[in-house]
């Protein structure tokens, strides 16, 4: 069984990247099926950011991947949340006077693992190697 990855990126979501972060903490090494449902149940604004980026790597394994992956083993190898772009702006002070500040946006970076199917032997072949040895078996006995 080979480990497949898969990533998803997404970027400028409006949430400080040190808020984001400690909801991205909740989830980070856990199964998929779990991650889910912690990011539904967390009532924070970067859930629903951490969720949908989680969910687009999750889909990119399942669909993008040349081999057949099984669901129940898709975790999350990696999440890093780093600092997108700032932007500059003003708030009014007494006296006439513009106090800076900067809006922080954040970028997501989702990695997911997931294992290959195992393939079942084929028991069709199995059965169908049998039938001519048990008809074989039946003529002889007649």
């Amino acid at each position: 069984m080979a480990t497949i990855f898969a990533h998803a990126y997404e970027k400028g979501i409006d949430i400080q990247p040190r808020k984001t972060n400690i909801v991205a903490s909740l989830v980070r090494d856990r199964y998929m099926s779990d991650a889910i449902v912690i990011l539904e149940n967390t009532p924070r604004k970067a859930a629903t950011a951490v969720r949908k980026a989680v969910e687009s790597a999750n889909a990119n394994l399942l669909n993008n991947s040349k081999v057949s992956i099984d669901p129940k083993t898709i975790r999350i190898a990696r999440i890093v949340v780093t600092a997108g772009s700032r932007m500059r702006r003003y708030m009014p002070a007494s006296r006439g006077r513009a106090l800076p500040f900067e809006k922080i946006s954040s970028n997501i970076f989702v990695e997911v693992a997931g294992e290959e199917k195992v393939k079942k032997p084929e028991a069709k072949k199995a059965a169908e190697s049998k039938k001519p040895e048990a008809k074989k078996a039946e003529k002889e006995k007649k």
